[in-house]
């Protein structure tokens, strides 16, 4: 092939912090192709011992909570300090192509205009709650390239959450002030991965609003079990568009850092995503197998017809797929 790169010059690359590399590797890793999968695997094994040292956020929310514009005050804030920011964020896919919609690059003006800032939309392209499949890996190349801060972004619906939360360190929650009745539909489990829930739009007539609704957060949170016992999901309020309270968020993000490391907690729950991410690949594999063998896939097209029929039953069904698996 013309102008082919190696997994191994490529890995030097990123090394070497080369921002058009980083976006060559992350194609590859996001590539379908069994041959690039190959070299994927590879690339990031090559450059396994570089990451693991990066601050891992993960961001979500509603959509129309400000999630991008909060990203981008954010990140023009770290980088103000020193930091190196990667944001990886999840755009819905598009049905009909599989390709990303929203383009969160038009979305973060400021940040995606900066050198030490990489952004890297990635479409979704029908994952469990909207985390490209390939986000973690996304995640590790970022970090090898010198990006200490990486921020993920989920498109705010599903159960991106939970995905989420299994590979970053801490799980950030945006609301909206006006809690009330957005109180009475909040979900539960969201409020119950976060680690910490930011009130946007505390500005201008919003401001008192704002304080109100982290009040009955706060409140909410108290009758929850927190998922910590290190570790009590702080509220506070900020604003994206003038800036005020950026740095608080990102003083509580250190502080959770530093609770966490000091009761060896954050070391086992990087293992415990190791191990899911591992189960999550082997899930991926089994699934690709199930599409690429024609053999198989003509069996499962007939299992399916049977259970639409009502001939069969999903368990029985699902006993004859796994069956197929062995052989």
């Amino acid at each position: 092939m013309k102008n082919a790169v190696t997994p191994a010059s490529l890995a030097n690359n990123v090394r070497a912090g080369d921002r058009a590399a980083l976006a060559r590797a992350i194609t590859l890793i996001e590539s379908r192709r069994a041959d690039h999968q190959a070299q994927a695997r590879d690339l990031v094994q090559e450059l396994l011992p570089l990451t693991g040292n990066a601050v891992r956020v993960g961001i979500t929310g509603s959509p129309g909570v400000g999630k991008s514009t909060t990203i981008d005050a954010l990140g023009m804030a770290l980088i103000g300090k020193g930091h190196k920011v990667a944001v990886l964020a999840v755009d819905p896919s598009s049905a009909r192509t599989g390709g990303s919609i929203l383009g969160d690059k038009t979305r973060m003006a400021r940040l995606s205009a900066e050198d030490n800032a990489f952004i890297r939309p990635s479409p979704s392209s029908g994952t469990l709650g909207g985390v490209a499949a390939k986000t973690r890996e996304a995640m590790l190349l970022c970090e090898a390239a010198g990006f200490d801060v990486v921020l993920v972004e989920t498109v705010g619906i599903g159960q991106s959450e939970t995905a989420v939360c299994d590979m970053t360190d801490f799980f950030l929650a945006l609301m909206l002030p006006g809690a009330g009745d957005e109180l009475q539909g909040i979900k539960k489990g969201l409020v119950e991965l976060a680690d910490m829930i930011a009130v946007n739009k505390a500005d201008g007539d919003n401001l008192k609003r704002a304080k109100a609704a982290a009040g009955e957060y706060t409140a909410a949170l108290h009758i929850l079990s927190p998922r910590s016992e290190h570790w009590f999901p702080p509220v506070v309020t900020y604003s994206a568009l003038t800036g005020a309270g950026i740095d608080a968020v990102w003083e509580k993000i250190l502080a959770h850092r530093t609770a966490m490391k000091a009761s060896s907690e954050f070391d086992a729950r990087r293992r415990d995503q190791q191990v899911k991410w591992m189960w999550t690949m082997l899930e991926d594999r089994l699934k690709a197998r199930l599409r690429s063998d024609p053999a198989i896939r003509t069996k499962v097209k007939q299992l399916e017809a049977a259970v639409a029929n009502g001939r069969m039953t999903p368990a029985v069904a699902a006993d004859s797929v796994a069956a197929l698996l062995e052989t």
